[in-house]
């Protein structure tokens, strides 16, 4: 049962939430590199919590408010 297994809470800033929803829905696990399977898996549970997560409206972004998402996690990033 999923509610006997350990959890923890991750906060994320909601333009890093809009940006990562993004590029999961975009992405093709199995070309993503990885070292081990629950590497996959993790990514794919990502994906699933931010579709579900009851506090968020990431899913329904626009494509206006990706570009502005990307723009403004980018803009202090150094490199």
């Amino acid at each position: 049962m999923e509610d006997d297994v350990p959890t923890v809470t991750v906060r994320l800033w909601r333009a890093d939430a809009i940006v990562l929803f993004d590029w999961l829905m975009s992405t093709d696990l199995d070309t993503v590199p990885i070292s081990h399977p629950a590497q996959k898996q993790a990514l794919a549970d990502l994906l699933s919590r931010l579709e579900w997560a009851a506090d968020t409206d990431v899913t329904a972004s626009t494509a206006e408010e990706i570009a502005a998402a990307q723009q403004e996690v980018a803009r202090d990033m150094g490199w």
